[in-house]
């Protein structure tokens, strides 16, 4: 906001060459300047009262046309303009002459030099706001009204703004500042204090098209921010209903005029960016007065084809790399399917690093080192890297060597690697780690960890030096389950016989008051039966008995529920140990070199490790209860 009408230290250079001097002029201002360049002094040395001041109106005929006369228009009829006739009209035009006197300021003379006023406007000068500056005083004076209000209009002159024209609420802000001060006697002010005096019609800014790519996700980075050149937005992604694409319609301002005024001509509208692209079924268009928005009708990846925009849900790339596509991730529910086409041995199909996320994923090829490959459904015609990470929910994998995690497994040739899955069917294992629900193996080499929660069925054993092992808890979520239920149940014990503790001390107080209560209960009803008003201590012990009884009651109903709970938690650890009495470990062939079984129970904690003999025709095996709370691993029959 900037600011008119601030005080200064006053020159003494030249004060006895300085005389009055009334003039007439439309710049107040400009005289000022004028008459202290004549007299060799600074312009914040003069002051001057204003006379007259008179308003004038006329219409032009446009800006190459004539004009008519100025007529002059009195200050009453000013608030009465009209905006469309005359305020907002391009041809009408105001202005105001004033009768000033030009003098000398005087600081004796100045009784309200420090009540510090400034006048300020917005940019467009459609706004004027008076400021009491931070560190004002003032006293209360006859007349303080009047005085302010010719402090305002000087203030406002000398800053071409127009007096009697926009500033109905001048009045009453001039008001509500007496009011205070002659309430307070004076005024002191701490900080600066910002009042709306004038307020002319504020233009409408025209706005010019514009066409906005809401589906470019492509972030911006400022210098200082490291740069992923690896993540280049190959594709992108959309959901159905997302906004794509947005056009900006071009609207015209409308016109003002601001409080010197002048009259504010919008600017023409600028369009330049009228969509000249066509769209198929797959994107729908939402039209307003302001906009048109291109939104898509289905999940998949925007296209440009052939200047037509489209969602496609397949895209067929040769190798997904730094130097071509950089990392695709569009997300697990875009519906996105690609196709990775390279099978050269030499080469990787999913290069060094790459990060990919989509629906669904074909990989004709190899995986490369430390790239991650997450969707709902990935097939994998090479090999992984060791240090590659593949999570799907069905997931098919030629030869695996790095890590794979996901709900339904294939490998037909697992190297080393590791596997996390829920059912996982292996072709030939050649050493590596494998947990799961259910593993089966058709050809087991050597140096094979295999851990499973129900069942491990080998079909033909070539090797040897392979761990295969039972556990109910090689799921991290039945882990926490169990941990969980335990620390309930310790829990619950230490409540329950808490609550048995406090329901015997209740039952003995109600056992040894009950002779008391039913004596006071019968006086109770004699006083009442003859009108007679009833002791306080009497009624005090008869509703502590009563209270007595009432918690007594809640405290059992909830040692009953907590009971019923330990209950359901203790059959709950109880099934964790039945599973593992169900779950087996078969081999459909005879036993080769040295192999290991385990099976670990949960209660007790022990770990059961059985070493079948080399040679062994025992194809079955599972845990069984030789003797209470004693088990062992048994070969079983079919």
């Amino acid at each position: 906001m900037a600011l008119f009408g601030t005080t200064k230290k006053t020159s003494t250079s030249s004060v006895s060459k300085v005389r009055p001097t009334v003039v007439r002029t439309q710049n107040v201002a400009k005289e000022l300047q004028a008459m202290a360049k004549s007299y060799e002094i600074k312009v914040d040395t003069l002051d001057f009262n204003v006379f007259e001041i008179q308003t004038f109106t006329r219409m032009s005929e446009g800006e190459k046309g004539t004009s008519g006369e100025w007529e002059q228009i009195s200050h009453d009829d000013l608030y009465e303009l009209d905006e469309e006739l005359a305020l907002l009209n391009p041809n009408f035009q105001i202005k105001q002459m004033y009768e000033i006197e030009i003098f000398l300021k005087s600081a004796a003379e100045n009784r309200y030099k420090d009540f510090k006023l400034a006048v300020g406007a917005n940019a467009t000068k459609c706004k004027v706001y008076l400021s009491i500056l931070a560190g004002s005083k003032i006293k209360y004076t006859n007349g303080l009204e009047e005085q302010i209000q010719d402090m305002i209009k000087k203030r406002k002159i000398r800053a071409g703004i127009l007096i009697n024209i926009f500033d109905e609420m001048l009045g009453d802000v001039v008001s509500k500042i007496t009011s205070h001060i002659r309430v307070e006697e004076k005024a002191e002010y701490d900080k600066n204090e910002t009042l709306l005096i004038a307020q002319g019609y504020e233009p409408t800014i025209t706005i010019n098209d514009a066409l906005i790519l809401h589906y470019d996700k492509t972030e911006e980075v400022d210098e200082k921010s490291k740069v992923d050149y690896a993540s280049r937005g190959f594709i992108q992604s959309v959901q159905e209903g997302e906004l794509l694409i947005e056009y900006i319609k071009a609207k015209e301002g409308k016109a003002g005029r601001n409080c010197r005024g002048e009259y504010m001509s919008p600017a023409e509208p600028i369009i330049a960016n009228e969509p000249t692209f066509n769209i198929n079924e797959t994107i729908k268009i939402v039209e307003t007065d302001d906009s048109i928005k291109y939104m898509a009708n289905e999940n998949g990846y925007i296209a440009l084809e052939e200047n037509t925009y489209l969602i496609k849900t397949d895209v067929d790339v040769g190798e997904i790399s730094f130097k071509t596509t950089g990392s695709i991730s569009t997300g697990l529910d875009s519906d996105v399917t690609i196709s990775v086409t390279e099978t050269d041995a030499e080469k990787d199909a999913i290069g060094t690093g790459m990060n990919v996320e989509v629906t669904e994923i074909d990989i004709d090829g190899n995986v490369g080192s430390n790239a991650t490959v997450k969707a709902l459904k990935a097939t994998i015609g090479g090999q992984t890297h060791k240090t590659a990470t593949i999570t799907a929910d069905k997931l098919d994998i030629n030869v695996h060597k790095g890590i794979a995690y996901g709900k339904n497994i294939h490998i037909t040739r697992l190297e080393h690697g590791r596997v996390d899955g829920d059912i996982v069917e292996i072709t030939q294992a050649l050493g590596g780690v494998i947990k799961a629900k259910e593993i089966d193996i058709d050809i087991c080499a050597s140096h094979v960890k295999a851990t499973a929660a129900r069942r491990i069925e080998i079909h033909k054993m070539q090797g040897s030096e392979n761990t295969f092992t039972i556990d109910p808890l090689v799921r991290k979520d039945l882990e926490s389950g169990l941990n969980d239920n335990k620390n309930e149940i310790k829990e619950l014990k230490i409540d329950i016989i808490t609550i048995k503790k406090d329901v015997q001390k209740y039952k003995t107080l109600i056992k040894e008051g009950t002779a008391s209560f039913l004596d006071i209960k019968k006086r109770l009803l004699h006083y009442k039966k003859n009108g007679v008003k009833m002791p306080a201590s009497f009624i005090h012990k008869y509703k502590q008995f009563q209270k007595m009884q009432t918690e007594l009651k809640e405290l059992e109903t909830s040692l009953g529920v907590k009971e019923e709970k330990l209950e359901l938690l203790s059959s709950k650890t109880v099934s964790f140990q039945d599973d593992i009495l169900d779950a087996r470990i078969i081999n459909r062939d005879r036993w080769s070199g040295f192999n290991e079984i385990k099976f670990k129970l949960i209660k007790p904690e022990v770990e059961l490790v059985y070493k079948p003999q080399e040679g062994s025709l025992d194809r079955i095996f599972g845990v069984v209860e030789v003797d209470e709370g004693e088990f062992e691993i048994q070969a079983m029959k079919e």
